[in-house]
């Protein structure tokens, strides 16, 4: 006699793995950057050479990424030399090379930091939040506000004054009857 036997799984949905989209879905912008972003990272290890695994990734190979990047900025930033450093405004063009701007990168590395660690990366092995990553971008935001002559303040949040109740938003109007 013969017995087989069957077990069946049943899986549950926990609030982490909802968070993850399938295919059908649609992304967010925010998902959609950081899903195009993680697959370029992808691309630029596969075509390091020697190829680099993800696991041996360092901060050393992130800020040689960020330079690479550097190739592709759209933001003028003049040299010590240029007539217009320090002009956030210059009168003419000047030979100045683009690059990326400290907020394109800034925001760059939050979305590769959040999508190392969905795709199975450890945080405290996370290297786009190495030492070396934080201060390069430090770097990069400090020398790039005192080439455009703009001067880097952190945003403050507004607060609502006391006492002072939100707008109210304006009803629409209805259509107009223009015969």
């Amino acid at each position: 006699m013969v017995t087989t036997a069957t077990t069946t799984t049943t899986t549950t949905s926990s609030p982490a793995s909802s968070s993850s989209t399938s295919p059908s879905s649609t992304l967010s912008r925010y998902e959609s950057q950081k899903r195009r972003d993680w697959n370029t990272f992808g691309q630029y290890l596969q075509n390091h050479r020697p190829p680099l695994p993800l696991s041996r990734c360092s901060g050393a190979h992130i800020l040689e990424f960020l330079r690479y990047l550097d190739q592709f900025g759209k933001t003028k930033i003049h040299n010590n030399l240029c007539p217009f450093f320090g002009h956030p405004n210059p009168p003419a063009p000047c030979p100045c090379p683009l690059r990326q701007a400290w907020g394109s990168l800034d925001a760059l590395i939050g979305r590769l930091r959040a999508a190392f660690e969905e795709n199975g990366g450890q945080p405290e092995n996370n290297p786009f939040g190495a030492r070396a990553v934080r201060l390069y971008l430090k770097e990069v935001r400090d020398s790039q506000s005192k080439a455009r002559g703009v001067s880097y303040e952190k945003k403050k949040r507004k607060r609502p004054l006391p006492g002072v109740a939100p707008p109210q938003p304006v009803p629409p109007l209805p259509p107009s009857s223009n015969y």
